[in-house]
């Protein structure tokens, strides 16, 4: 693991090197752009390195970081944003040939249509992990709300995988937690 940071610095890029993946991919979830993701995670660890002395506890640098890009990413999201830019930018990232990538791709067009507040959930609870209490921590709510919002979140999200009326033999891919490598 680290070590013990001897200087606000050294926690600074430990913070980073630690949390910058698990937030350019929450950023990427709440905003649906990988440019705008990009600002909002840079803007967010300027915003941690302005007010590094508000964390107290190390343990709870994840959500206090989550916090913040989540504060930023809502700033950034202008009113008419348009849904996430899947052929655009996902999609290329990707190899076309693994047979996985049209479920995934499935998930992340039907993520787009969601509300912030249901996406929000579902990238900290499936995609990075993150257990109740923290996720309470993160969003700055009780975990019994955590709990609720997962719970209209997943219906949001199975309604939104649905195929559209008249459409035949379409099926909807169960969404299941990602483990971290």
């Amino acid at each position: 693991m680290f070590l013990t940071p001897r200087s606000a610095e050294d926690r600074y890029n430990q913070w980073v090197h630690a949390h910058y993946r698990f937030l350019m991919r929450s950023a990427w979830a709440l905003t649906g752009s990988r440019a705008v993701a990009e600002d909002v995670v840079q803007e967010c660890f300027a915003l941690a390195w302005e007010h590094r002395t508000q964390l107290r506890e190390e343990a709870l640098a994840r959500a206090w970081l989550f916090r913040i890009m989540r504060r930023c990413a809502l700033r950034q999201r202008a009113p008419d944003t348009e849904p996430l830019d899947i052929d655009g930018e996902w999609s290329h990232d990707h190899a076309a040939d693994d047979p996985g990538n049209d479920d995934r791709l499935d998930v992340v067009k039907a993520l787009g249509r969601l509300a912030p507040i249901h996406r929000e959930v579902l990238v900290l609870y499936y995609f990075d992990d993150m257990p109740t209490p923290q996720m309470a921590q993160a969003l700055d709510v009780a975990p019994g709300t955590v709990l609720s919002r997962l719970a209209r979140a997943r219906d949001a999200l199975k309604a939104a995988m649905q195929p559209p009326p008249g459409t035949a033999g379409a099926k909807v891919t169960p969404l299941r937690k990602v483990r971290n490598a």
